[in-house]
């Protein structure tokens, strides 16, 4: 049928981490960092000297509003370092996880389960999973069974509730750009609402980020999408997957805020990819087409007829 065809070309490819290297961008910004930083340490110097010339009490008041400051700017980097060191431990897991299914190592395999435990410890959802997999400790089982086992158990209720992320925020999406007046609100809209799902799905997979890893996840996201050419979606493309009878029924800006709410499942599909502790093997990724019902209601009627 051309219209599964199309709904499957609408799938984007499987996202993984970028590799980040060192650049020249990268050391301009940090030396220019570093200039700021000394500069706005002779600055607040400089303040503090003269308020003690005018006034004692006025410069121990500056010192410890700027000591309150500097605390809470070292927490904030804290958090953030830490959200950054969360990601990147996150998808080192799911490697490990991907090369001890691929060589077969059960030791590997165990030691990967129990960290995926301890990574979704504090998550509700996972309880009966932790608990099935408790079970299973002293049971022998092969690493190829022992993860899908690990997958069904944890992650699949966690899928669901992605499936219902990335859901929600296409709908919004949808209709909000379908009435809005302004390209310019619209890309704004979908760029908010793609942060909100992207740290949603961080969240659920253990991995909360702060502003830096964030901005590092829609990166990723945006930069895969771009480099597979599945940031877009074509015309003739939503044609064929509506079915030129409901596509010609909708309006300009209907038919705006369906490929709005598609491009913005693309982008949830790929931050899942991202965010995931482990790939999928046992459970089956999810596509535009689990999607594409709600987001254009008659679709699959309409597409049911092209496709005879």
């Amino acid at each position: 049928m051309a219209t599964t065809a199309a709904v499957e070309a609408l799938d984007p490819p499987e996202a993984r981490p970028r590799r980040h290297r060192l650049s020249f961008g990268k050391v301009a910004a940090a030396a220019f960092a570093i200039v700021l930083s000394l500069a706005t340490g002779l600055w607040i110097d400089h303040l503090v000297r003269d308020l003690f010339s005018r006034a004692d009490w006025l410069g121990y008041a500056a010192i410890g509003v700027v000591a309150i400051g500097t605390l809470a700017f070292l927490v904030v980097v804290g958090r953030e370092l830490a959200g950054m060191m969360q990601l990147t431990a996150i998808q080192k897991l799911k490697s490990e996880v991907a090369e001890a299914a691929t060589l077969g190592n059960s030791k590997a395999a165990r030691a990967t389960t129990a960290r995926l435990v301890h990574l979704l410890a504090a998550n509700p959802r996972t309880a009966k999973g932790r608990a099935r997999l408790a079970e299973t400790e002293g049971e022998i089982i092969d690493a190829p069974h022992l993860l899908e086992l690990t997958e069904r158990e944890l992650l699949a209720p966690l899928d669901r509730d992605a499936r219902r992320i990335i859901l929600a925020a296409s709908k919004r999406v949808s209709i909000v750009t379908a009435v809005s007046p302004r390209a310019l609100v619209d890309l704004g809209y979908v760029l908010y609402e793609s942060a909100r799902m992207i740290r949603a799905m961080a969240e659920l997979y253990g991995g909360p980020p702060g502003t830096l890893g964030l901005m590092r996840l829609m990166r990723d996201v945006i930069a895969h999408l771009a480099v597979t050419g599945s940031i877009a979606v074509g015309d003739s493309l939503i044609q064929q997957v509506l079915g030129h009878g409901l596509a010609s029924k909708l309006s300009a800006r209907l038919g705006e805020g369906v490929i709005n709410g598609l491009m913005t499942a693309r982008i949830g599909i790929a931050a899942m990819d991202l965010c995931r502790p482990m790939p999928f093997r046992a459970l089956k990724r999810p596509g535009i087409g689990d999607f594409l019902a709600d987001l254009t209601p008659g679709a699959s009627k309409s597409g049911g007829s092209n496709g005879v």
